[in-house]
This record gives structure tokens, sequence and C-alpha cells, in this order.
């Protein structure tokens, strides 16, 4: 964990994983996103990937698993994000969540961070910058 005084610019960390088709199921129960490019093999098999595809956010939310559990860490308050999603990402993917400090807002105390989703092949996934309060200490 980082405090607010502790954090440094340029500072990193990440979080891998590998997506299973539970994961994704998983997913889609929990949000009620059920598009079949997503859960339906065969109508994803004509769609534009060719194969099911990992829901966007369901990506881009390792992020948030980044900046809670690892930098800052717990007590973080994720206060935006823009993303980008720049490709798909499949079952049997390993995607890492990576998050770097670029930029401390000393008049409130709160820290911005260049926010990457990057697969098993370095391919650039999901992009984007989070604006969080660190934790006080």
């Amino acid at each position: 964990m980082a405090t607010y005084d502790e954090l440094q610019i340029g500072d990193s960390a990440s979080f891998t994983k590998t997506l299973s088709e539970t994961d994704i199921y998983l997913f889609a129960g929990i949000t009620g996103d059920l598009n079949p490019a997503h859960v339906d093999a065969v109508s994803a098999a004509g769609g534009m990937f060719k194969q099911r595809i990992a829901h966007g956010m369901l990506s881009a939310s390792f992020i948030s698993t980044v900046l809670a559990m690892r930098l800052p860490g717990p007590g973080t308050i994720y206060v935006g994000q823009d993303l980008q999603f720049r490709g798909p990402v499949f079952i049997g993917d390993t995607i890492t969540a990576r998050v770097e400090c670029t930029e401390k807002l000393d008049q409130r105390k709160w820290a911005k961070f260049k926010t990457t989703v990057t697969n098993q092949d370095g391919k650039l996934v999901v992009a984007g910058e989070a604006t969080v309060i660190p934790p006080a200490g």
C-alpha cells in the first residue's frame, strides 16, 4: 500500500489473469450482459472476431484490482476512469492490467494513473487513465 505522501510519479504495479469460460459466464450473469458475442459460440462464429470474446468491461475491471489491492492499495477510492478498447480478448488469453502513477494532485491529494491491459502477446487491448484518492495513511 502507498499513501498519497508515499506515492511517487513512475510507481507501477500489475495483475495478471488467464480468462476462462467460467469467468465470462459469471461476469455475464452478474452484469446481465448476455450479448451473443460473449456467450453464444455459434452466433459469435459468424461475427467480427469469429469466436466468443470477453466483455471489454471484464478486462478493464482488472485495472480496479490493481488500484484497490496493489497500488495505491487497500483504502483507495476510485473516482474516474477513461477507457479505450483497442482489441479483443478471447477465452484462454492471459491478460495483464498495469497502472503507473503519472500525476499527483496536491490540492486534493488525488493521483492520476496511466492504465493499460495487454494480452499474452504484449498487444494493448485496453488503454486509459484513472483518477483515485489514495489512502490517507
